[in-house]
């Protein structure tokens, strides 16, 4: 049975703002003690800001191709909407992840260790769940719109699935150094914001 793609567009659209607002709820107002100065107590919530952007960064740059790849997309089919969930499903524990990440960074070099491991591994399984949905879209590329190159967009599959390779590196990373851990996902965010995966279309006849 196939379906029109606005209603998992719009639903996926919801996901998506809910989990990207719940990163935020994870920053506490500080409370001023005496002797104490406020803008000392704001300070030493750094590992939270730092989660927050790196996150909130990730969390849209996934929503943008995911935007991107329904534009292209004429119509969904069962198992592209049970691939859908699973992408949805990962996406819905980063403010989790984060907030873990957050509240452990600067306590301990374990566990700052023990939850950058969390958190890159959480984004490993989310790179490979993208990968499988958009192999899955471009195996046989019956749900692309007329226009779509669909030998090109397998093509994609490569860059499409750049995650998959550095996600785990980050992994790596995370037995090393949070802090650096962090930065690594931050530049990964970069890169795939500064670069659109563009989708290949049919030259007009």
């Amino acid at each position: 049975m196939q379906h029109e793609t606005g209603r998992i567009e719009a639903f996926s659209d919801g996901v998506f703002a809910i989990v990207i607002t719940l990163l935020i709820l994870d920053i506490r107002a500080p409370q001023q003690t005496p002797g104490h100065s406020l803008w000392l107590e704001l300070g030493r919530q750094w590992p939270h800001y730092a989660a927050y952007v790196v996150s909130f960064t990730i969390i849209g740059v996934m929503w943008v191709n995911h935007h991107h790849i329904f534009n292209h997309l004429v119509r969904v089919d069962r198992p592209l909407l049970f691939l859908n969930l699973l992408v949805l499903m990962v996406v819905s524990g980063i403010p989790w992840t984060t907030a873990v990440m957050a509240q452990n960074l600067a306590v301990s070099v374990d566990a700052g260790l023990a939850a950058s491991v969390l958190y890159s591994g959480w984004m490993v399984v989310y790179a490979l769940c993208f990968t499988a949905f958009w192999w899955y879209v471009t195996r046989e590329g019956h749900l692309f719109h007329a226009t779509v190159d669909r030998a090109g967009a397998r093509g994609t599959r490569v860059r499409f699935g750049l995650g998959a390779v550095a996600y785990p590196i980050a992994l790596g990373l995370a037995f090393i150094s949070a802090s650096l851990t962090l930065i690594a996902h931050a530049l990964i965010a970069a890169y795939y914001a500064a670069n659109q995966l563009a989708i290949p279309l049919r030259e007009p006849t």
